[in-house]
């Protein structure tokens, strides 16, 4: 797997977790998604007319993947779980697997249309922007929540 995937992952069950233990869930998500606005604004330096078509779609975006990673995939882990799991048939094992499946093609067909509806308001060149932008992001979203574990 390559590292960007990796972290990509990392991040989703990180959030995941971090998420699901507090009940301030919403508030977490939205103080995240401030800070990557920001960062993401810094970073691309959109002009006006290209910020005004970006974030509707860019928004839009986020708000179906997350549904479909933290929704989905929530009960998902949870079908996978030790218990769950051993005691599972190989029907159900074949049913999950296809949920799962589903769910993938759900978010590349997601990613795709993403992508289309960007080329027709960024270069190529600020899509690349973009995508480094999110990994940055995603790493130091990643580096701080490791330095408050280690203060913790």
């Amino acid at each position: 797997m390559k590292i960007k995937n990796i972290l990509s992952l990392l991040l989703f069950l990180i959030s995941f977790s971090f998420f699901a233990q507090s009940t301030k869930a919403d508030e977490k998500r939205e103080k995240i998604k401030a800070f990557k606005v920001s960062f993401l604004t810094t970073e691309l330096e959109l002009t006006s007319t290209e910020a005004e078509k970006f974030w509707p779609i860019y928004n839009a975006y986020d708000d179906k993947q997350f549904e479909l990673r933290h929704l989905k995939m929530k009960t998902y882990l949870h079908k996978l779980d030790d218990d769950n799991l051993s005691s599972m048939t190989e029907k159900e094992a074949v049913a999950l697997l296809s949920q799962m499946e589903s769910t993938d093609k759900e978010l590349y067909l997601l990613r795709e249309k993403y992508m289309a509806n960007l080329k027709k308001i960024l270069s190529a060149k600020k899509i690349l922007q973009l995508k480094k932008s999110e990994d940055d992001f995603n790493r130091k979203l990643l580096q701080q929540y490791r330095d408050k574990a280690a203060k913790d």
